[in-house]
């Protein structure tokens, strides 16, 4: 009787790759949200709709409710979509900001 061996190994080591993808992916989910990333502390964070004017607007910033130092991770999600400012559209406790929209303006 033949063995399908060597499809059952490829098929185990496809298993353990994607396996192994799918817990990188999770980590670094979880970190991400640890601390400021790089250039996140230069991002000038305002309420004032015209502070954006003359901006163009990059993304929508929406800060996932149990997320631990909202204000960080806001800053953290401008960066990622390449922006220098960001606009906050809703807080929580009054000051710290959740949704927003990130902007690229000219410096």
């Amino acid at each position: 009787m033949p063995t399908s061996r060597p499809k059952r190994e490829a098929s185990t080591r496809l298993f353990s790759v994607s396996v192994g993808v799918a817990l990188v992916l999770t980590l670094d989910a979880c970190l991400s949200t640890l601390g400021p990333v790089p250039g996140s502390d230069k991002v000038h964070v305002t309420t004032n709709p015209s502070d954006v004017s003359a901006c163009t607007a990059v993304g929508n910033i929406m800060v996932p409710g149990g997320t631990p130092n909202k204000d960080i991770e806001f800053r953290n999600q401008a960066v990622g979509f390449g922006a220098n400012t960001a606009l906050v559209t809703v807080t929580v406790s009054g000051t710290t900001p959740v949704d927003g929209v990130a902007y690229r303006c000219p410096q």
